[in-house]
């Protein structure tokens, strides 16, 4: 049985932070809701793996779509000391210097 386990440190959630007990409570949801189709612990993992990079990229209000086409398309090319400007957080404003430029 696949298990996913959420930890918070004591005390790193302020009262009233809203906003973060809705992201477990979703990370909660999609734990229970999807764990049942992962076929396998490998799976599972997997599943866990890509749904951290979409919430990633969606708290750094960038599109997961079109950031993973983005990044794929560009890693096997990209220098290895560079590897930062991929980010999501990064990534906008490299995409948004280009758009800006051209």
């Amino acid at each position: 049985m696949l298990t996913f386990l959420i930890t918070v440190p004591r005390g790193s959630i302020p009262p009233g932070a809203n906003q973060m007990r809705q992201r477990l409570e979703i990370q909660e949801q999609f734990r229970r809701g999807n764990a049942l189709f992962a076929g396998s612990d490998r799976g599972g993992q997997r599943a866990a793996f890509m749904y951290s990079l979409i919430v990633t990229a969606k708290m750094n209000d960038v599109d997961p779509q079109a950031w993973l086409a983005d990044i794929l398309d560009r890693i096997a090319s990209h220098p290895a000391q560079r590897l930062d400007e991929l980010l999501p957080w990064n990534w906008k404003a490299a995409t948004a210097t280009e758009a800006a430029a051209a």
